[in-house]
């Protein structure tokens, strides 16, 4: 890949998932942090009820993906400046905000406590240094994974607005944060099987006439809802991370 291209293809990837890529290129395994070690263990098995109260970020601390889940993969705790509040991304249709917010590592709706992960597909160890492999090991997949735990029915509102975006929103919108306008082109849904309801789309934006494709997936289980959105500085992502989404899935069954 040219290099002016990788650059242009990067301008569109961080546009679209904000600050996703900021460290995915560089910087070693990180302690997830705080595991909230004095919460007590949480649960997500059971289908939300009207009353559910939403877990604590403690609690999903423990939930979410870590290193040891997803071999073949580095996962990295988001830092804080990976994550920006849902007000700083808006979009030209209100429908389609929800799936902005699962583009933009934020968790869809209201959520009493959301963290996130990234999760790096790692490139193969026998890599050379031409420009040809260079580019393609920096085009690694990254996944941003992100859980939202909620009151009530909350979990089951966000996801039923997560789909309805993907219908509404297939031929497209326009999504504003960072300062940028991106053109998300088409919203085309995918096959995928998680939790108790998912959702997954490929994602096509419209960069210079170059389309650039990323994925998102989503489901739910009990009050939680998990989120994913994969880019690559490449510019085409071919499938969602079953892996992940798997891993993630286990956590919560």
């Amino acid at each position: 890949m040219r290099a002016t291209a990788l650059r242009r293809t990067a301008v569109a990837a961080t546009t679209v998932s904000l600050a996703l890529l900021v460290t995915a290129c560089g910087g070693g395994k990180e302690d997830s942090g705080d595991k909230g070690k004095d919460a007590p263990k949480a649960s997500a098995s059971a289908s939300a009820a009207p009353d559910t109260k939403a877990l604590s970020a403690a609690e999903l601390e423990k939930l979410i993906v870590e290193q040891a889940d997803v071999p073949g993969y580095q996962v990295q705790k988001a830092k804080p400046t990976d994550v920006v509040p849902s007000s700083a991304v808006t979009t030209d249709k209100p429908a389609c905000k929800p799936l902005a917010d699962a583009l933009s590592f934020i968790a869809t709706g209201n959520p009493g406590a959301s963290v996130q992960r990234k999760a790096i597909a790692e490139p193969k160890k026998d890599t050379a240094s031409s420009p040809e492999d260079i580019a393609g090991a920096l085009g690694a997949p990254v996944t941003a994974v992100t859980l939202g735990s909620y009151d009530g029915n909350g979990a089951q509102n966000a996801f039923a607005s997560l789909k309805t975006a993907g219908t509404e929103c297939a031929g497209g919108f326009t999504l504003n944060g960072g300062g940028e306008k991106t053109k998300i082109s088409k919203v085309a849904p995918e096959a995928v099987t998680a939790g108790e309801e998912a959702v997954a789309f490929t994602v096509t934006t419209d960069m210079d006439g170059e389309p650039f494709i990323s994925k998102v997936v989503a489901f739910r289980k009990g009050n939680t809802l998990a989120s994913f959105s994969v880019i690559s500085l490449a510019g085409k992502v071919k499938e969602f991370p079953k892996a992940v989404v798997d891993a993630q899935a286990a956590k919560l069954a």
